[in-house]
């Protein structure tokens, strides 16, 4: 694999972790109303943009509270920060892989 094609899949992991970042921005404010409103006690626990409360999110913990309205909020964000990551992988991994053949 020569050096523009790394280059070229580091843009694309840039542009991956763009579209998770922006349904993230979507999603997550909404889930953490949700949580505000139906749920204050979890609300407080995890916060609003700590590291725990992003852990809460990857691990899915929001579907312990039985609430449908909570997982269909919960899970479109779950995905967005999941795909956020995976492009920022691709783009530090290729374009470290780049910098290294160049």
């Amino acid at each position: 694999m020569d050096y523009s094609m790394m280059l070229t899949f580091s843009l694309i992991g840039v542009a991956t972790a763009i579209t998770g970042a922006s349904a993230f921005a979507f999603f997550w404010p909404m889930t953490l109303v949700h949580l505000r409103d139906r749920h204050p006690a979890d609300h407080a626990r995890i916060g609003a943009m700590r590291a725990s409360s992003l852990a809460w999110l990857l691990a899915g913990r929001f579907r312990l509270a039985n609430d449908p309205g909570l997982d269909g909020l919960g899970t479109p964000a779950r995905i967005a920060l999941v795909v956020l990551l995976a492009g920022l992988a691709m783009a530090a991994v290729f374009g470290a892989l780049a910098w290294i053949v160049k």
